[in-house]
């Protein structure tokens, strides 16, 4: 697929930018991707999604080259965002949402109709919230290092000897770096939302993906099952040999469930 087309959305204080692989407005899914993500780092999984004229890729606020989160931010400023971004397409045919960004499409789905969603280990209150105290010194310190290292050992429950494997692929790391200024905000936002008795009210259809390597263990498995259940009608699909980072490890494999699941309609 040629290079994507970077679309500006202006929003309420900030902006957004998508980036659009295909048609510029024809069937479409929009991909949301979640906390220490970018469009970028979902580039892989857009170039081998099938089934759709038009992929677009969100870059939420307070990620280059989007604006900034500004005051106030929660879930509901995620959420009209989100909205805004439906807004720009006319033939919305699927939401694909990841971690934090799952938790957004959730959202969504009640508060407007959508067609089909997708969502890949959401995470709900309460995740991570042992570690905001820190991630707010982090923050408050400029120490991007340590919000990044607070957020892989303390939020995804990395051991130390991942980490500092990370630490030592400079590129990686500073990658990591770049989309770690909003950890500390988007943490809160997680557990700050409100938790209704059912999620997605308005999606048509519902599916959820869980790496085999979560299925049922903390902290991904165990929140993604907590999701799952405020859900009302939903089906559970496993991603093999995969847990949290497929769109990083197995992009591919990643997009073909995704494809699979839109032509099982």
């Amino acid at each position: 697929m040629e290079r994507p087309i970077q679309k500006v959305i202006e929003v309420e204080g900030s902006w957004l930018t998508v980036d659009v692989y295909g048609q510029k407005d024809g069937p479409a899914i929009i991909l949301i991707p979640g906390v220490m993500a970018d469009a970028a780092g979902w580039a892989a999984v857009a170039q081998h999604l099938k089934g759709w004229g038009t992929i677009a890729v969100v870059n939420r606020r307070g990620r280059h080259p989007a604006g900034p989160l500004t005051s106030g931010y929660d879930i509901h400023t995620e959420v009209r965002d989100a909205e805004a971004v439906l807004g720009e397409f006319s033939d919305v045919r699927t939401i694909f949402g990841w971690s934090y960004g799952g938790l957004i499409a959730l959202h969504l789905a009640s508060a407007v109709p959508v067609p089909h969603l997708i969502a890949y280990e959401p995470i709900m209150a309460p995740f991570g919230a042992s570690a905001l105290s820190e991630l707010k010194l982090a923050q408050d310190t400029g120490d991007l290092d340590q919000s990044v290292e607070i957020a892989l050992r303390q939020v995804a429950g990395m051991p130390d000897e991942v980490i500092e494997s990370l630490r030592s692929d400079t590129v990686l790391w500073a990658g990591l770096r770049d989309v770690s200024s909003p950890i500390y905000s988007e943490t809160h936002a997680i557990n700050d939302a409100p938790v209704p008795t059912e999620l997605a009210r308005a999606a048509s259809r519902v599916d959820f993906i869980v790496g085999e390597r979560n299925r049922g263990r903390a902290p991904y498995g165990t929140t993604f099952d907590n999701v799952v259940r405020h859900v009302r009608s939903g089906t559970v699909h496993e991603l093999p040999g995969q847990a949290h980072l497929a769109h990083l490890e197995a992009p591919a494999q990643l997009a073909g469930l995704v494809n699979r699941l839109s032509t099982a309609e």
